[in-house]
């Protein structure tokens, strides 16, 4: 699924769990294939209290395109592509190519209107009228010297402008950098090619933190810039016309998500603790699963995995029982999938229409 199918239709099912009823004078067939189509349509996995967004995706490579560029594009990290795919990860991909990855992720915070920004996702999430749109990004880097720190900073903020075709007001850190390495030191860039902030630009209250386009898209969904968040035109340019000034947004730093599913069943994202924050990433994964009552619960041979190849993308690690003979979930109600439960509460929503209507009639004659 590409990152135009993440604006998300995510209220199916509301945060208590519940099914919004849809306009009751539409027929049950409808109904059920209206909530099965958005059910297929919004999420691989969808949980009442958390969120898992993305799928299984095949992507067709483009003339010119590399792995950064895809990975970029939808949000996967690079290497994981290439691994999945059995690629060289110095060999160019070839024109015309099927490349086949999860994009997978579980969402870290959920709001009514406002932007997020995880930092070891490196994806900006945003929410408005109840709609989601999840877009990779580009960071800063990990990399810190006497006058300058280029670390994406955490903390809330505001939007204060907006503005397209910008001027960009190089910070004094960078031109001292540039002056350091004998690079040409410049106070302004105007708008055009050259400049770094491309056609669009975002100000956050946060101090030189900019939401932009990048004229190195190679840059975007990896850690290179000097603390702004930057985007790939094709991404901006969704989310450029939404953003309001003074809406409200955070950039948080959660290397490891879990979500769980209305059946029960726990998904675990990791991704590499890129500033090093944690002191062990398997004992903080630990707390955090144990915080969620989930211990015993998952499978941790696959939560060592997950730890070791950080890829970032949430995997269902629940720990499997084993069945009895001639149980199956179709007998058990609690066990049903979230489709069944949707079919379940129309067929059960309509008996009991058909049933008042039937003791209306039969009143009347």
């Amino acid at each position: 699924m590409g990152c135009r199918l993440h604006f998300l239709f995510f209220y199916v099912v509301n945060r208590c769990g519940c099914i919004i009823e849809f306009a009751p004078v539409i027929r049950m067939k409808s109904l059920i294939k209206t909530a099965l189509f958005l059910v297929c349509i919004l999420f691989a996995q969808y949980v009442s209290a958390d969120m898992i967004i993305g799928g299984d995706v095949t992507h067709t490579v483009g003339k010119g395109e590399n792995l950064y560029r895809v990975g970029a594009k939808y949000g996967v990290y690079w290497k994981t592509i290439a691994r999945i795919n059995g690629l060289n990860e110095k060999d160019p991909l070839v024109e015309g190519a099927i490349l086949k990855f999860n994009t997978r992720k579980i969402v870290p915070r959920v709001v009514d209107t406002g932007i997020i920004v995880n930092i070891p996702d490196r994806t900006l999430y945003f929410f408005r009228d109840k709609q989601l749109m999840a877009l990779p990004v580009g960071l800063g880097a990990s990399y810190k010297n006497e006058y300058s720190d280029w670390k994406t900073p955490e903390g809330k903020f505001r939007i204060v402008s907006k503005r397209k075709d910008p001027t960009w007001y190089v910070p004094e850190s960078i031109q001292i950098e540039y002056a350091l390495k004998g690079k040409n030191v410049e106070e302004t860039v105007p708008p055009g090619p050259k400049n770094p902030l491309g056609k669009y630009a975002i100000k956050t209250s946060l101090p030189a933190v900019l939401i932009h386009e990048t004229i190195w898209p190679g840059s975007v969904y990896r850690y290179m810039s000097h603390g702004c968040i930057r985007m790939l035109r094709e991404h901006i340019e969704q989310l450029f016309p939404l953003v309001e000034v003074n809406m409200q947004g955070e950039i948080i730093y959660e290397p490891v998500k879990i979500a769980r599913t209305d059946d029960g069943r726990t998904f675990v994202e990791i991704r590499t603790d890129i500033y090093r924050k944690h002191k062990s990433m398997k004992n903080y994964t630990a707390k955090l699963i144990e915080a969620r009552g989930v211990s015993d619960k998952v499978d941790w041979q696959k939560i060592d995995r997950l730890l070791k190849e950080e890829s970032g993308v949430a995997e269902d690690v629940s720990l499997e029982k084993h069945a009895k003979p001639g149980a199956s979930s179709e007998s058990d109600p609690s066990k049903a999938g979230f489709t069944s439960q949707v079919v379940d509460y129309f067929k059960s929503k309509f008996n009991k229409s058909d049933q008042a209507a039937s003791t209306g009639n039969n009143n009347k004659q």
